[in-house]
């Protein structure tokens, strides 16, 4: 079975993130199914990029449900 992957500066360019954004994610456990390959961080090809709970937390403060 071939499993389709993509390295974290595929998925910077497919996700429109910076490469040090996809480390933060990876190193944060944001995205699953991910493996070291040498040196280089890899995961399936269909992962989709992770919410950003940044935006999440933001959107509550302007509804007014802050913490």
């Amino acid at each position: 079975m071939v499993v389709d992957i993509m390295t974290a500066k595929q998925a910077a360019a497919k996700w429109s993130v910076t490469t040090r954004r996809v480390n933060e994610l990876i190193r944060g456990g944001r995205i699953k199914d991910i493996q070291k390959v040498g040196t280089s961080w890899v995961m399936p090809a269909d992962t989709q990029k992770p919410t950003d709970l940044r935006k999440e937390r933001y959107k509550k403060i302007r509804k007014g449900e802050s913490k």
